[in-house]
């Protein structure tokens, strides 16, 4: 990429920086967050600090935020459904609305006991996906929380794992590749059976006799530009107990140094487990555009 693409897209970031006021302010999922379905499956506890969803035979539960979110650092710590969770689908991803709408996922699915969780990463802009990536994590994410990340700037998103990089996905506009960029996300996730595609391909379904599912969720942090309001403003918005200042704004230029790279290729090479641009059987006509570029 020239030197003046680049250029352009850093003054672009920094301008969205500058037309919005910094703001830094202590938060909680009764303020954030709104349940979006599941009734008292879904569970607001600890002063707004600690938040569960639950999954029975008649129901899913969720939730979204209030805010909608334009560029941003996002963080959530999740542990995920314990014991025999095949069949359940836990999501934790940013979204806009729309049929041609931007998304960012994580999905966590379930699997027998004994075996690991399949981390499902997906990118959406203008209404088309198709950008799987796949991984088994390096611990057990049922034991205890572990912190999930997104860094979305101008340039690149980033999915960030116990702050280990995991996944890039480049801004390659001038290549003809849609990026998610005009289009204000919310969070949200949910907790819902998925057992006819989640587990082994659907042959594995969900065994009820384990219900309810649950999964937790705490220490919610959105170091981001909120939209939609005419005060709209890039700060920080934490249920953490502490939150700290250094750094806030990093995430609108960051990229990977030479250990985020060593880390990155670390995990996907020894934890991917499918890659759509590895996948020739199902692009026979050529593989995507940004499969041809760096993944860094």
């Amino acid at each position: 990429m020239s030197s003046s693409k680049i250029s352009m897209m850093l003054l672009l970031s920094l301008c969205i920086a500058s037309l919005m006021a910094i703001t830094a302010s202590a938060g909680n999922f009764f303020q954030d967050f709104d349940i979006t379905f599941g009734d008292q499956r879904a569970k607001i506890l600890e002063g707004g600090q600690f938040l569960t969803l639950n999954l029975d035979k008649y129901s899913g539960s969720g939730f979204k935020s209030k805010n909608e979110y334009l560029f941003g650092r996002i963080d959530m710590q999740i542990k995920l459904v314990p014991g025999n969770s095949a069949g359940t689908v836990t999501t934790y991803y940013l979204s806009s609305e729309g049929p041609t709408h931007d998304e960012i996922d994580f999905e966590f699915l379930g699997n027998s006991s004994g075996d690991p969780y399949t981390l499902h990463t997906n990118v959406f802009s203008q209404g088309k996906g198709d950008r799987e990536q796949q991984f088994h994590l390096w611990f057990d994410p049922t034991k205890a929380f572990h912190t999930y990340s997104i860094v979305w700037n101008s340039q690149r998103i980033i999915f960030l794992v116990d702050n280990i990089p995991i996944r890039v996905f480049n801004n390659l506009e001038s290549l003809g590749v849609p990026f998610p960029k005009n289009q204000p996300m919310r969070i949200y996730s949910s907790l819902w059976n998925a057992d006819d595609w989640a587990t082994q391909g659907g042959r594995v379904k969900t065994d009820w006799t384990q219900a309810p599912f649950t999964a937790s969720y705490r220490n919610f942090k959105a170091n981001a530009c909120v939209a939609g309001s005419s005060s709209s403003s890039c700060g920080v918005l934490t249920t953490a107990s502490t939150t700290g200042s250094t750094g806030q704004s990093a995430w609108q230029t960051q990229t990977l140094d030479a250990a985020g790279r060593n880390r990155l290729r670390w995990v996907q090479h020894k934890f991917m487990v499918y890659n759509y641009c590895s996948d020739l059987k199902r692009f026979p006509q050529g593989l995507p555009v940004e499969c041809k570029r760096s993944r860094f």
